[in-house]
């Protein structure tokens, strides 16, 4: 069987057999409907978005809560849509992966056909300004990365996109910043109406990452003569414009071929997960775990989804940004990136597998509930001790679940300075000192090891994709397994890097223990397994 709206019309009954629940509403209809009267548009409709917050959607929509689907909204890989979305008329397979190795499976008809906006489709793009004209949307939100929001390289220099962007102005804008301010100048030109502008991606005070983006595009096509100054006024009123900030969680991999196959086994046809060109993964359908998270700052000044009609919690900023940091600094994240970096020096390539490990349970047991959980602040509206409990007991050893560690270790410099450094600057905020920490630097000085790209066997292996790696190179110049004594204090203007660390770690104390601990490390073939265990117990 197909998976598009006429097979699953017209082969209900088989779908049902199989288990595999349908939408139930006429997706023909919804479509039809939300091109006529937008409410919610999205840029970077992937695996998290479609599999989670189109769920929801699918939800409100099967309660008569909504009549609209979700706009996708695409500007830099259009083989995903023409691959992927078109020959399933964009229904999404979502695939619940559970612990004991079952699914539960379900056809998503709520994330709509959508526009590509490159550059090379004017119709999308003249589309897409008619969305943003209509009074009734409502929402334009984002997964894209932390890295979508970037106006500038690593280095604080402007990137050459943002540089063109700047002079093309809205008629030729092509980032992803750029275009939402082109996208929100069309809203102002006609009639300054108001709406929100939502990221949702996993990134600390997501909200103000987007505005200040958009708000430096709006300020530098002022300053060139290309927008007149009422479009700044316009996006700087809460009133008009708001830009919430939120809290996002739901382990999702890349498609899996395993899932792939069992589909196809099924009957399904066109299921086999495909790498673009410019190196995207995507399949027609998601599989991700089942426990989520969705925190949101109750901020729409056009209206909302009742999405917490369907699980969503809605909070004030300062709520959002506790249970943001509880999950990035404490809970998740941390614990992530130890099993990342360690899982790659070990030979792992599931993070399942890494459960059965005790030396790496250890670790990251005595990350979260020892040296994390002492220093966080407890959001109240969700349980940091029953958060980690469900992530170490439930979530990470789920066998269903075919995460690898080094999708996780992708951009790890990105995320060191709010999983790690935030906690070191908390331990400094209460008065505590960092000399009791262990499993800590011994997550720091494994992500150096794991720099090296030699694995705990002594064999060379791929780092995963990471924009400081050739800086972090440099730094560890001269630095080899089987010469603990080539770590020196040459070393400290890297371990005094805020950028990298989000604290100076030479001036917390952590430095010397961080030295130490990749001297251990690099003591030989085998050292990284006997320092896990030297500190950590067996």
């Amino acid at each position: 069987m197909q998976v598009n709206i006429k097979s699953i019309t017209e082969n209900a009954a088989e779908f049902g057999r199989l288990g595999i629940r349908l939408p139930q509403y006429d997706v023909a209809k919804v479509q039809a409907h939300t091109a006529a009267h937008p409410v919610w548009a999205h840029c970077g409709a992937g695996n998290i978005f479609r599999g989670f917050v189109g769920s929801l959607q699918q939800r409100l929509i099967e309660m008569g809560e909504q009549q609209s689907g979700i706009i996708p909204v695409g500007n830099w890989d259009p083989e995903v849509s023409t691959l992927v979305g078109k020959p399933h008329d964009f229904l999404t397979v979502n695939v619940t992966l559970l612990p004991n190795k079952d699914v539960e499976l379900e056809i998503l008809g709520s994330v709509v056909p959508g526009c590509f906006i490159d550059g090379s489709r004017p119709e999308d793009e003249e589309r897409l300004k008619a969305v943003f004209r209509d009074p009734g949307l409502q929402v334009y939100s984002f997964t894209i990365t932390e890295k979508g929001y970037a106006l500038t390289d690593a280095q604080g220099e402007l990137t050459a996109g943002a540089k063109a962007d700047f002079e093309a102005g809205p008629a030729g804008a092509r980032g992803a910043m750029a275009q939402t301010a082109a996208l929100l100048y069309e809203r102002y030109k006609a009639g300054a109406m108001p709406m929100a502008v939502l990221s949702m991606d996993n990134c600390s005070h997501n909200g103000d990452k987007v505005k200040q983006a958009v708000l430096e595009v709006a300020r530098q096509w002022i300053s060139r003569g290309l927008v007149e100054q009422g479009f700044l006024d316009y996006l700087m009123d809460g009133k008009r414009i708001s830009f919430p900030w939120s809290m996002i969680d739901k382990i999702t991999p890349r498609p899996d071929q395993e899932i792939a196959d069992r589909l196809k086994a099924m009957g399904l046809e066109g299921m086999d997960p495909i790498k673009t060109a410019k190196g995207s993964f995507s399949a027609p359908f998601v599989n991700a775990e089942k426990p989520q998270y969705l925190v949101i700052e109750d901020d729409f000044p056009n209206g909302r989804p009742p999405l917490e009609k369907v699980g969503v919690l809605f909070a004030d900023r300062a709520g959002v940004d506790l249970c943001e940091r509880m999950k990035v600094t404490t809970c998740l994240n941390p614990l992530h990136t130890a099993l990342a970096v360690y899982g790659c020096l070990l030979g792992y390539t599931r993070i399942y597998a890494e459960m059965d490990d005790q030396d790496l349970v250890r670790l990251i047991s005595k990350l979260g509930y020892d040296e994390g959980l002492r220093v966080v602040d407890d959001p109240k509206i969700l349980s940091p001790r029953a958060f980690i409990d469900e992530v170490i007991k439930v979530r990470l050893p789920n066998r269903c679940l075919p995460d690898a560690p080094q999708r996780i270790a992708t951009d790890t410099s990105l995320k060191v300075p709010i999983r790690f450094g935030e906690t070191v600057k908390n331990y400094g905020r209460k008065g505590l000192s960092t000399a009791s920490l262990v499993a800590l630097p011994l997550t720091l000085a494994g992500w150096l090891r794991y720099a090296l790209a030699v694995d705990d066997q002594g064999q060379a292996f791929e780092p995963s994709s990471d924009p400081q790696l050739p800086y972090l190179r440099e730094q560890l110049k001269g630095i080899t397994l089987g010469h603990p004594e080539s770590v020196g204090d040459s070393l400290d203007g890297l371990l005094s890097n805020a950028e990298i660390f989000g604290v100076d770690l030479v001036a917390a104390g952590l430095a010397p223990k961080v030295k130490d601990l990749l001297r251990e490390l690099l003591a030989g073939p085998g050292a990284v397994r006997a320092t896990l265990r030297r500190h950590l117990g067996e």
